[in-house]
């Protein structure tokens, strides 16, 4: 079963939430434990949609010269960054979320983690959003991947992850929260009153 291109769209809407963020990695513990304030949540974790990072690129052969700067878009659909709340300081682990595409098959999805990697393994910095701008937004030392699955995704997508010893969660829920109700909202909004 082919996955609904509105339902990527939901997941990534969802999940952008703040509120929303804790959420999806409830469905994983390993990395809900690595938020640094569980009593607040929304301050200890920063999503980052589609993201944009400043790449330092060392000038050829010459010490002198500056290392240029390049920015470009990372290949996951969200970055979370783990924040302390008290110091507002970033921490050195860094989630990257692949949401599987629809049409997309497990080489395409695995090559969007490796070249992830490979953009990462330099000095890099976050274009953060506005309201985080004052956050110290170098790169970590810890890039931890995040596949979210859904339950039309093929079986041979889910075994190669788990072949790789990648972490994956089927994600039910926003289906259960957003799409399901969608339809019925638009039904709703085209009738007319009498």
């Amino acid at each position: 079963m082919a996955i609904a291109p509105n339902l990527y769209e939901h997941t990534l809407v969802h999940y952008t939430d703040p509120l929303h963020a804790t959420e999806l990695l409830r469905q994983y513990r390993p990395y809900l434990e690595m938020i640094p304030s569980m009593r607040r949540p929304q301050e200890s974790l920063i999503p980052i949609p589609l993201p944009i990072a400043e790449l330092q690129i060392p000038a050829a052969n010459t010490s002198n010269q500056r290392p240029q700067v390049k920015s470009v878009l990372i290949p996951c659909d969200l970055v979370f960054i783990m924040c302390d709340p008290e110091w507002k300081v970033k921490t050195d682990i860094e989630l990257l979320v692949f949401i599987h595409r629809p049409g997309e098959n497990f080489t395409e999805l695995l090559t969007r983690w490796r070249q992830s990697q490979l953009l990462l393994s330099r000095s890099y910095s976050w274009n953060m959003p506005l309201q985080y701008r004052d956050i110290f937004s170098e790169g970590a030392n810890r890039h931890l991947p995040l596949f979210v699955l859904f339950k039309e995704t093929l079986a041979v997508i889910k075994r190669g992850l788990k072949a790789a010893r990648l972490p994956c969660i089927v994600d039910t829920t926003v289906l259960d929260t957003g799409c399901a109700s969608t339809p019925k909202l638009i039904a709703d909004s085209s009738e007319t009153p009498d």
